[in-house]
């Protein structure tokens, strides 16, 4: 009984610890024990320690707790990499220890053993992939591209120079203080990674997340398969049932509880942090495949909340203003909601929808996902041969008096990046007529253009403009 009430004594207090870890700094938990606790752990904590630390060892030793805080917080360092590493590693072994012993059980094939092994390699291997891929970095050499694939929305980005870096700052991109340098459509500074989260890793990121959350909840599954393995080899019903003389099953099931608490203990703690990791592992996905889905980042979501809160600032002065205008009394004005959840649940509703319409970025989930993958899909076509990674020159000319040309001059400013669209007639007859030249596309088996196939070369970095009359197009880089 002492070891159950020890259980559920530490689900409480971690569910607790979690849920006001995460959702305490919300306006509905003000002034409640959760909130209270969310700004200990966050902001309370910290400052007790440090003054704790000034009043035994003086300003020496609060100034050794703050170096030691810039270097975990403000620097970039190996500190979560190598706590990461120890927690995956010894629960691995803890649960190989105690568990793999009743492997193969009644419920469960020997073939987890190995199975559970690559699943942990596998998470090694995107957790590595993702801290150490470029996150997008931006520099001179590439800053005009991104400045042309991502346009200036002119609400929360707007044409400016990074202060750190002295080169223009494209929209979506932000300077990391802890790494020093400025990252493409940046969403966060990852310590666990100690690496940001960007243009170009935000797809591992996401196969880090997934990939873990499944290893959490099949580690749940398979401890209570083996569980539920030995409860049927040893006839423990059976045996219970006897022993009480009753076949209530209420009766049974809380001996049952009893019995595997006692005498399985080990492999029911690891079953309970599995399955709380993998519920906490969820809720990340789930936030930032929302995020995908429409094309946000988690910088932009605190941009938007912050533009929306000043909006909202601004149109309260103005209703203030005109209300003492109007010599109406400003308290009258302002009126109380019934219910500060039902508020809380319309200003968030009206902050998304807010956001929905402004977001230019947004181009819907498919193609918003499509991109996380455009530079795996560009290297795929390039090591397959169907685009040249490097450059490529062709004549239009050479495609034969069915296509006809351009009639008007496509200008294009100097090292941009555009999506071209070809849409006419005179290719959709090119496909069809096969009078492609071979040195611009080979065609794999299982390709098939028919006649309404569309060319659609996007993010196609040009040198020079494309001249329509001459039909002749120089450096085409993609």
């Amino acid at each position: 009984m002492e070891v159950q009430w020890v259980l559920v004594c530490h689900g409480m207090v971690t569910l607790t610890v979690v849920l006001s870890f995460l959702c305490g700094h919300s306006p509905i938990f003000k002034g409640t024990p959760i909130g209270w606790i969310h700004y200990f752990l966050t902001f309370g904590a910290w400052d007790y320690l440090l003054r704790f630390v000034e009043f035994v060892f003086g300003s020496k030793g609060t100034d050794a707790v703050l170096s030691v805080e810039s270097f975990c917080c403000d620097r970039p360092n190996p500190l979560l990499q190598i706590i990461y590493l120890l927690i995956l590693g010894s629960t691995y072994f803890i649960t190989a220890k105690s568990s793999f012993v009743y492997i193969p059980g009644y419920y469960i094939g020997e073939v987890h053993k190995y199975m559970s092994f690559g699943a942990v390699i596998i998470g090694v291997l995107l957790f590595l992939l993702t801290s150490f891929c470029d996150p997008g970095t931006v520099n001179s050499k590439n800053v005009s591209q991104y400045i042309s694939a991502y346009p200036y929305d002119e609400i929360i980005y707007s044409e400016k120079e990074c202060p750190t870096c002295k080169i223009p700052k494209p929209a979506r991109s932000k300077h990391c203080s802890i790494c020093n340098r400025c990252v493409a459509r940046f969403d966060h500074h990852c310590g666990w990674m100690n690496n940001c989260i960007g243009e170009k890793n935000t797809k591992y990121f996401m196969a880090f997340l997934l990939w873990h959350f499944l290893l959490c909840l099949y580690g749940a599954v398979a401890i209570g398969f083996i569980l539920a393995g030995r409860v049927k080899e040893l006839r423990i019903v059976h045996i219970l049932t006897s022993k009480y003389h009753t076949k209530d099953p209420c009766m049974s099931g809380l001996s049952l509880k009893q019995w595997l608490v006692g005498t399985y203990n080990t492999q029911i703690l690891l079953l309970v942090f599995f399955a709380l990791v993998s519920l906490l592992l969820a809720g990340f996905f789930g936030y930032h495949l929302n995020l995908c889905l429409t094309n946000t980042t988690t910088n932009e979501k605190f941009k938007w909340r912050e533009y929306i809160s000043l909006q909202k600032k601004i149109s309260e002065a103005k209703a203030s203003a005109a209300a003492l205008k109007a010599g109406m009394n400003n308290i009258e004005l302002e009126r109380s909601s019934k219910s500060k959840w039902r508020d809380f649940g319309r200003s968030e509703a009206k902050a998304e929808t807010i956001v929905a319409k402004r977001n230019m970025y947004d181009k819907g989930n498919f193609q918003n996902i499509s991109r996380l993958f455009s530079h795996y899909l560009q290297d795929k076509l390039s090591r397959n041969h169907i685009i040249n990674p490097n450059s490529f020159n062709f004549v239009c000319s050479e495609l034969g008096s069915s296509s006809r040309p351009f009639t008007h001059l496509l200008n294009f400013r100097k090292k941009r990046v555009y999506e071209l669209l070809f849409f006419t007639y005179s290719f959709t007859q090119i496909f069809d007529n096969h009078h492609l030249p071979q040195n611009f596309l080979s065609f794999s088996d299982t390709t098939m253009f028919t006649s309404h196939s569309v060319l659609h070369a996007s993010s196609i970095c040009l040198d020079q403009s494309i001249i329509a009359n001459g039909v002749n197009i120089h450096s085409i880089q993609p």
